[in-house]
């Protein structure tokens, strides 16, 4: 059985060694977290898709049975105040004019809240924060050993660690 860098399981490795080690695995990290964020961005970019679509279609179903909303709206009207069929159409005409303001009102709003969002500004984020990791990072020197630590004991264990 090996570590992954091909060295024995057991054996001691170099500061360099371990160093090099950790870095490869924080640049597999970054690598890692990119493609996590193309697979959510497509993720998204296809639910959104759907969505859109059966939006779409709904909305050219809704448009397509306009009419027929107007015409009983005017003979509705018609019926309840005896009133002149062609002002029954203006008032017919001037309802679906006030819809459509407030449908471009509450557009107008959530269009607002969609260009303040930071969702893809925040894996950006993330990646940036990965990466200053990678860069900062150093390795801690050992301490020299004690001069003054030269027993049999301690010679040995060096000799031990180091080969």
């Amino acid at each position: 059985m090996s570590a992954p860098d091909g060295s024995p399981v057991g054996a001691e490795r170099s500061i360099g060694q371990l160093f090099a080690s950790a870095t490869t695995d924080m640049s597999a990290l970054v690598h890692d977290e990119i493609a996590l964020a193309k697979a959510q961005l497509k993720q998204d970019v296809k639910r959104g898709a759907t969505s859109g679509g059966a939006f779409m279609v709904a909305g050219a179903v809704l448009v397509f049975s306009l009419p027929m909303l107007n015409f009983a709206l005017a003979y509705g009207i018609r019926t309840w105040s005896d009133w002149n069929l062609a002002v029954c159409f203006l008032l017919s005409f001037a309802a679906n004019v006030l819809i459509a303001l407030v449908l471009t009102l509450i557009g107008w709003v959530y269009a607002k809240k969609t260009t303040k969002s930071k969702g893809p500004q925040k894996v950006a984020a993330s990646m940036k924060e990965s990466a200053g990791v990678l860069q900062k990072a150093k390795p801690h020197p050992r301490p020299a050993p004690a001069l003054e630590d030269r027993s049999p004991a301690a010679i040995e264990a060096v000799a031990r660690s180091s080969s």
